[in-house]
Parts: structure tokens; sequence; C-alpha cells
């Protein structure tokens, strides 16, 4: 009941006439970064995040959540109508809904991709109306070591459910530590890898590093390719939205297991791509007429999306009560939050609860008002992607540039920006995960704050790390999914001698 009380209150601070202006002004800047091929939700987190800096700091995240939420919406218009999959998840929505639109359903493609994410990302923000207060006051007693548990096992789950190599993500992991190390120790004073750097004495910002590493890096990479689009075009007319609809009711069963799907790889560190790819396999494992799938099925668009928007809105949950990022966008999310003085974890609940109810209810909002756009909009959408790339991509670097001079008014970090945007380039063509780094970037400090508390209380023992259930519990499921990669090998070795 005292979810529902915080949430009627949530709403009275998200509707008010500046909010919802930022509303509408976040979803619409999310679908034209999920629209544009070489963006995503994280980049253009990133790139806009300055924007947000002499905001309240209520409107900042709801203006970036919606862009959050928009992002998502615009991904299924370019993988439907272009077979340009616009984000990393919306790949498995090109397999049915690329060929619905070769035969002249473009409209039913597109209304079911995006009444499926409304609904998987309504299911997600449910779950964390009524499961995040209960997390975050289990979480409020937790100490050091289990706050480290928690960091610790976030890490591993990284490395044992990441689909690339886990040497590759344990090596960025590292570089990410390590960055994260630069500058002065809080604790003793002395300076880590400054070099006689005078600008390196607070360390590595961590909004150049994101916006280097995710927008000019991904940016470069798509020049690179020399992207052309030509696709369908498409409108939705109200009969074939209400047809659609009226179809989609067939499909609960498929609804609901995409979206249980969706919030388990969100809250886990699973991401958004597998829970897509996951739910896509299920629906089709599940279907009686499987050979329709990949000509034009349905429910080929609505498992995907379903389920990619659930994990996109649940990463937020252990974000908001742990301070755990659950998705490479949840981790520049709270870059934002410590760049505005706010710490994420349970004290937050209690601390800020404008704050947080009031996102809480922007999510409801901004997700019905980005279905309201894109379903009469889309054609608009659909015509920017026939401007050339060598005009647009200029423009996305000049906008990086100057949102990376506003964090400091310094030339240095316009520097410091292009030389993380050539990493990010290289890491990607050598297939090196971004976000294993990005999340050691965020967490490194605090990981690192943990862990000197806890061996300051035990004296230099880490049998604090086993003293309780709780911690002992989470320590032992952090090595579980660490050494999680080696099991396959165990059991192809196992067969072999068998």
């Amino acid at each position: 009941m005292d979810e529902l009380n915080n949430l009627m209150h949530g709403f009275s601070v998200a509707m008010t006439l500046p909010n919802l202006g930022f509303m509408v002004l976040g979803v619409t800047l999310g679908i034209l970064i999920g629209v544009l091929p070489g963006l995503g939700g994280a980049n253009g987190i990133a790139i806009l995040l300055p924007l947000t800096f002499s905001m309240d700091q209520t409107s900042a995240i709801i203006m970036l959540s919606c862009i959050y939420w928009g992002a998502l919406f615009g991904g299924a218009i370019t993988s439907i109508l272009f077979n340009i999959p616009g984000e990393p998840w919306s790949v498995a929505t090109t397999f049915d809904g690329y060929p619905m639109a070769q035969q002249g359903r473009a409209g039913a493609a597109l209304t079911a991709a995006f009444t499926s994410s409304f609904v998987g990302a309504f299911f997600a923000v449910l779950l964390i109306t009524f499961l995040a207060p209960l997390v975050a006051r289990f979480a409020l007693k937790f100490g050091a070591a289990e706050m480290f548990a928690v960091q610790m096992l976030t890490f591993c789950s990284f490395v044992g459910m990441s689909k690339e190599p886990p040497a590759k993500t344990l090596a960025v992991m590292a570089l990410g530590f390590a960055l994260a190390a630069v500058g002065m120790d809080t604790v003793t004073g002395t300076l880590r890898m400054t070099y006689g750097v005078t600008e390196l004495l607070k360390g590595f910002d961590f909004l150049i590093a994101v916006i280097g590493l995710f927008g000019i890096g991904e940016i470069l990479l798509t020049m690179e390719e020399g992207l052309a689009f030509k696709g369908k075009s498409a409108k939705i007319q109200l009969d074939v939205v209400l047809k659609t609809w009226a179809e989609l009711l067939r499909y609960w069963k498929t609804s609901i297991r995409s979206v249980l799907v969706g919030c388990w790889m969100g809250v886990t560190p699973g991401g958004a791509t597998p829970a897509s790819f996951m739910a896509y396999g299920l629906a089709r494992r599940g279907a009686k007429d499987k050979d329709s799938f990949g000509k034009g099925n349905i429910e080929g668009v609505v498992a995907p999306e379903t389920a990619a928007h659930a994990a996109g809105t649940s990463a937020l949950l252990p974000m908001l009560t742990l301070g755990i990022p659950g998705s490479p966008t949840a981790a520049v999310l709270l870059g934002g939050l410590l760049i505005w003085g706010l710490q994420p974890g349970p004290l937050l609940f209690t601390e800020k609860p404008d704050f947080v109810w009031g996102l809480i209810a922007s999510m409801y909002l901004g997700n019905i008002v980005g279905l309201i756009i894109v379903l009469t909009t889309v054609p608009w959408w659909a015509a920017i992607l026939r401007i050339p790339f060598s005009v647009i991509g200029p423009i996305i670097i000049v906008i990086c540039a100057i949102g990376a001079y506003t964090v400091h008014s310094s030339i240095f970090d316009v520097v410091m920006m292009l030389v993380f945007g050539v990493f990010g380039y290289l890491f990607k063509k050598l297939r090196y995960p971004l976000a294993p780094l990005v999340l050691a970037l965020v967490l490194g400090d605090m990981a690192e704050s943990s862990f000197r508390q806890s061996m300051l209380l035990s004296q230099g023992s880490l049998d604090i790390f086993w003293a309780n259930p709780l911690v002992g519990g989470l320590m032992a499921l952090s090595f579980v999914m660490l050494l999680w990669p080696i099991v396959p090998v165990l059991k192809h070795q196992l067969r072999r001698r068998t």
C-alpha cells in the first residue's frame, strides 16, 4: 500500500508541465537516436548527459530515462523497414519484421513491435514499483563486506554471462579498474598514475570516457562502413493498429514468457540482446508452425521486442536499489546520478523519495508517450534515414565535442574524448566488449572503498567475506559465475573420455 501511495506522489511530481515537456523531448530525441544505426541508448544518453547539468535532478533523470525509452522504440523502425537493426537487441526483430514489411505488412509489424515493447516495459516497471522498495529496505542492512560481495557478484556475472570470450571481458575490465584508479588516492593522498599531468589529479572523468568510447568510437565505425539506407516506406493506419492489437491477444503466452525472460536477464547482467534472442528461440520452439519463423511470423516480432524492453527496463532495478547497473545504459545513468551528487543505493529511497518515485512514475508515462509518438510519426523517422550519414556523422561528432567541453570547460577533455574514441573504435573492430570497461570505470572506486572498509573492520582478514551466510553466499555465487565459462569445457572433456 505504501508503494501505491508513493507512486501516486511520484505521478504528481512527474506530471508537472515542465517534466511532461522534458518527457516528450526525451522520447523524441531517443527515437532519433534509436533509428540512427551506430548510436543507441547508452551512446545517446552519454552524448546528451551534459545538457542536463543545469537542470533539476528529477527533471534531468526523467528526460534521460525517456531518451532511453525512445531509443528502445526507435530501434525497431530500422529493423523492420530497412533490415538494419538500430540497436543490438533489434537484430532478432529483423528475422520476421523485415519479411513482413516485404510482404506489405509493415504497419502490422511496426504496431506489433511497438505494442510488445510497451508491454515488456510496463511489466518491468511494475516489477520495479513493488520489488525495488523491498530490495532497498533489505539492502539497508548491508555493511561494507556485503556491498563488496554484491559488487564482486556483478563483476563476475559480466565475465560468466558475457557472450564474448571471458579473457576479453577480463582484459577490458582490468583496463577499466586501472582507469578508475588514476588520480589522487582519497585515503592516503598519494598520486596514482598521473605521470606529472595536473589534469589527471582528479582522474579520468567517467562522462568523457563514455562519450569517446561509445559515441565517437561508434561513429568512426559507422563512417568506415559507409552506411546507405534503402527500405520500405510505411504508414500506420488506425484500422491496422486495431486489427494487430486484436491479433496480438492470441500470443499472450509468448508475451508472458518473454516478459519473464526479459526481467530475469535485465536484473542479472545478461542484458537485452541475449534476452531478445532467447525469447525468439523459445517462441520458435513452442510454436506449432516452426517453419513460418523467419518468413514473416508476427510472433517472431512479439517475442524479441517484449523481452528486450523488459530487460532494458528491469536493468534499472539493481541500479536504483543497490547502485549496481544491470546494463551499459544503466551504467551511464548511474554516472549521471553521481555527477548530480546523488548516491544510488538503498538510502536513495529514504533520502530522495521525490526523485526515485518521480522517476518510476515517469517510466509509466514515458512509455505511454513513446508508444503514441512512434505510432503516429513513423514516416518522419523513416525519412530521416534517407539523409546521407556523411551529413549526420560530423554533426554528431560536434555535439560530442561540445558535450565533453562543457563538463569542465577544458580542451583537455575534448582531446581525451578523441583518444577514448579511437580506443572505442579499436575495441569494436577487435570485438572487445565495452560494457565491462564502463562498469569497472563506474564501480571501481566504490568497490575499492568497500574492500578497504572491510579490511579495516576485519584488521586485514579476508574471513570477513565469509562471516555470515549472506556475504558468504554472495561470494560463493560470485565464484560460480566467474568459473561458469569453463563448465562447457569440462563437460566436453568428460564426454570425450566416456
